[in-house]
């Protein structure tokens, strides 16, 4: 095969991976004094896991993974110090009967090992599911009426 079928099969395969968000682990001391101040204000109560700085779309946002009586809370910040999006572990049998039944079903026999909600804008917009198919790992999303999303959030 031409080394031109290779740069374009290259390239085809290349740009589902760009869009998604590219994250590295940062220490607390990188983050910006904006985004310092509102994970302060954000955390009160909080264990503090760790910070990544995300590349999504182009646009750098910052992380704080934290610990909240016992699940999981995730804060994006925009380098301004607003809120993006809050990733929050939430327990299946919490969840409306449409949620479950919506995420079962997308799940396709794999066990859902969590399930968080997921707020951009102050706004519940999804619930992700994880899901384990042997040793295989995979994510879910449902809208928060628990039926399929016209696009992934």
């Amino acid at each position: 095969m031409s080394v031109r079928y290779y740069l374009i099969a290259a390239s085809v395969l290349a740009v589902p991976f760009s869009a998604a968000g590219q994250e590295k682990k940062i220490e607390r001391s990188a983050l910006p004094a904006t985004v310092e101040r509102a994970v302060q204000a954000e955390t009160q109560g909080a264990i503090i896991k760790g910070f990544a700085e995300e590349l999504e779309h182009g646009k750098t946002f910052y992380e704080a993974e934290t610990l909240v009586n016992g699940h999981t809370r995730d804060v994006l910040f925009a380098p301004d110090g607003t809120i993006a999006e809050i990733e929050e572990e939430v327990a299946f049998d919490s969840l409306s009967a449409n949620v479950r039944a919506g995420l079962t079903e997308k799940a396709a026999g794999g066990k859902i090992t969590k399930v968080e909600s997921l707020t951009k804008k102050g706004k519940l917009v999804a619930y992700e599911g994880h899901v384990k198919r042997g040793s295989k790992s995979s994510e879910i999303q449902v809208g928060p009426d628990g039926k399929s999303l016209a696009h992934e959030e």
